[in-house]
């Protein structure tokens, strides 16, 4: 994968933070949860489409509503877009559902979770007794 140059960084988190500003307070569909957030953009070096990573908080059923309700919303954001921003091309916006902050939650309690039980555990107890590895005799 082609490592991003400086200006492409910075067009991203530029079209990142406009998107999310605009969904936060222009976009009225009912569809679009109140807890979403636009979690990265990845922009073309053609400018020509744009990944809009969308993650909410709440259950996978109200993440779909927002989705739909963004795609709704797209041709909107894309005028709104092209006003504020200084672009040669105004993408075309692809919204993608993003689970990295349900998946970081969930790692998080995980290690949480071990962490409790290491503290619990006395000191010199074999961790995991059932699967230890198993000398081979040759």
């Amino acid at each position: 994968m082609k490592k991003l140059s400086f200006k492409n960084q910075r067009r991203n988190e530029d079209v990142r933070r406009c998107l999310s500003l605009l969904i936060r307070e222009e976009v009225k569909d009912s569809r679009v949860s109140p807890f979403c957030d636009v979690t990265g953009v990845d922009l073309t070096p053609d400018l020509q489409y744009c990944k809009v990573f969308v993650s909410c908080l709440g259950s996978e059923e109200e993440l779909g509503k927002t989705i739909e309700g963004l795609k709704a919303a797209g041709g909107f954001l894309r005028r709104e877009l092209a006003g504020s921003l200084n672009l040669r091309h105004t993408p075309e916006l692809q919204f993608i559902a993003d689970h990295s902050v349900e998946y970081g939650s969930r790692m998080d309690a995980l290690i949480s979770q071990v962490s409790k039980e290491d503290k619990e555990r006395a000191v010199g107890e074999v961790v995991n007794q059932d699967n230890r590895y198993k000398e081979e005799e040759e």
